[in-house]
């Protein structure tokens, strides 16, 4: 590749700067995988060609161990991550306290099933319930933390969450509809209240249930046709929700933020206007939280915010609640929660002692007042190297960056420059992610330093430079 001037950086720069000038080092690739592979590589590489299904697209390198923000190949190329394994690694890569709790954990009791109680998973949903009534969601606000109560189910990742969720609202919708009329039985046939409503754009997994409310053709098309029943609306669009949302509405599922569509926030007064909906009409309003809860969007819950009457009947959950130890949760209110009786749903290995234990560890690490400071001041920060990014390259960039927290996205007004960027990152040693048709994701560890932002901000800076000087 052809070095470019730096000179070319600054054009839109009213002076050069000692930053413009350490963009320089990430105009070439650094970390761009050899060909052929090197022999090491390739084993691994060839066992997975042989053996793997192969439903994803990798680069040819083979990751070998990680330490805070950072991870290596087995070749010894170091990377900074700013995709926390898609969202899910919230205190970083070998955490000495994560590997303490799962090392003694696994020592004592591992799995059960629940056919048995184990000591840790009604102390991480209490750890949850807790933490929604003094921080808001669900109902509670700092203000007023009851009179409702709450319950969780665990599960072992966001798209069972979102299965659960579905399940438990549509067998709500049934009692609701056999309530309302004399005569009635929640398992009769006639029974109408069985629709679900989810919104363009939206991400909620990919077995039956969740990929049949995550509306993407990509996704949806081969495995078609899908479980039926299904309404699709628009996020933050007012007009059409009477007739989106009826008396045969059972469940609403919607991200507060929008992650893998293109990290789109949902608005204070829709949330407002869709909650009044859905409790007009009956229907169970579920907020996935997959992605952007627990800390993600810089509180508890991305609507812990947010008034009363925004709030859900629902949250799903899963991504850090581990750090990536294979977790989720729903969590809801007990109005909710009292359809649900012995035998009605359950799992195998969801809610098992290791999982919950390194759980509630994460939990309460990242619920310190501490971390939440950090994660503010992270967030600040990025942002605004971020929005510095733009003023430099106003061609290639929209204006603003999207999202909260430390889940942001770079919006590009061309959609085949994010995953140009995304590789162009990667072969100078940055990981993110693309999100949707036209963003860059930038989700990094929730305890991230200062410095690890400059050098991925610089690292894109470099890479929009090269982008820039090819248009």
């Amino acid at each position: 590749m052809k070095r470019i001037p730096v000179a070319i950086l600054s054009r839109t720069r009213p002076v050069m700067t000692a930053r413009t000038l350490s963009t320089s080092a990430y105009l070439q690739p650094t970390h761009a995988p050899p060909t052929p592979p090197s022999q090491a590589t390739q084993q691994y590489l060839s066992l997975a060609d042989k053996y793997l299904l192969p439903v994803y697209a990798r680069p040819d390198f083979v990751l070998s161990h990680g330490k805070g923000s950072y991870v290596w190949d087995v070749d010894g190329k170091k990377y900074l991550d700013f995709s926390a394994g898609i969202a899910v690694n919230a205190l970083g890569h070998a955490d000495e306290g994560v590997v303490k709790v799962l090392s003694e954990q696994a020592g004592k009791l591992l799995h059960t099933s629940n056919v048995y109680h184990n000591e840790w998973a009604g102390k991480l949903a209490e750890l949850l319930i807790t933490l929604t009534q003094q921080e808001g969601g669900l109902g509670y606000t700092p203000s007023n933390n009851g009179p409702h109560a709450s319950k969780v189910f665990f599960a072992n990742s966001g798209t069972e969450a979102n299965e659960g969720a579905l399940k438990i609202a549509r067998k709500v919708g049934k009692d609701r509809w056999a309530a309302a009329a004399p005569g009635r039985s929640w398992d009769s046939e006639a029974c109408t209240k069985t629709r679900i409503v989810c919104f363009e754009q939206g991400f909620h997994g990919r077995s039956m249930g969740a990929l049949s409310v995550t509306t993407n053709a990509k996704y949806q098309a081969p495995f078609a046709p899908l479980i039926p029943g299904v309404d699709v609306g628009k996020l933050n669009q007012f007009d059409g929700l009477e007739t989106l949302v009826t008396d045969a509405t059972c469940a609403v599922i919607v991200e507060p933020i929008q992650g893998e569509g293109g990290i789109h926030q949902a608005k204070e007064e829709w949330l407002r206007a869709l909650r009044k909906r859905c409790d007009d009409v009956g229907a169970v309003l579920i907020f996935d939280e997959i992605q952007c809860g627990l800390y993600r969007s810089g509180t508890l819950w991305a609507h812990s915010r947010l008034p009363e009457d925004c709030h859900p009947d629902v949250v799903t959950m899963a991504k850090p609640l581990a750090n990536g130890y294979p977790i989720g949760a729903v969590l809801l209110r007990d109005t909710i929660a009292a359809t649900m009786t012995a035998g009605s749903h359950g799992t195998t290995f969801g809610g098992s002692p290791l999982a919950c234990a390194v759980g509630h560890h994460v939990l309460s690490r990242l619920s310190t007042p501490e971390s939440i400071a950090h994660i503010a001041e992270t967030s600040k920060y990025l942002s605004g190297r971020l929005e510095q990014l733009h003023k430099w390259f106003p061609d290639i960039l929209q204006e603003r960056i999207r999202g909260r927290g430390l889940i942001l996205g770079l919006g590009f007004k061309d959609v085949n420059a994010p995953g140009k960027v995304v590789e162009m990152a990667r072969e100078r040693g940055l990981f993110v992610l693309t999100a949707g048709k036209d963003v860059v994701r930038i989700v990094p560890s929730l305890n991230v330093g200062r410095e690890d932002v400059d050098l991925a901000v610089d690292v894109l800076e470099g890479c929009l430079g090269v982008l820039s000087s090819a248009t």
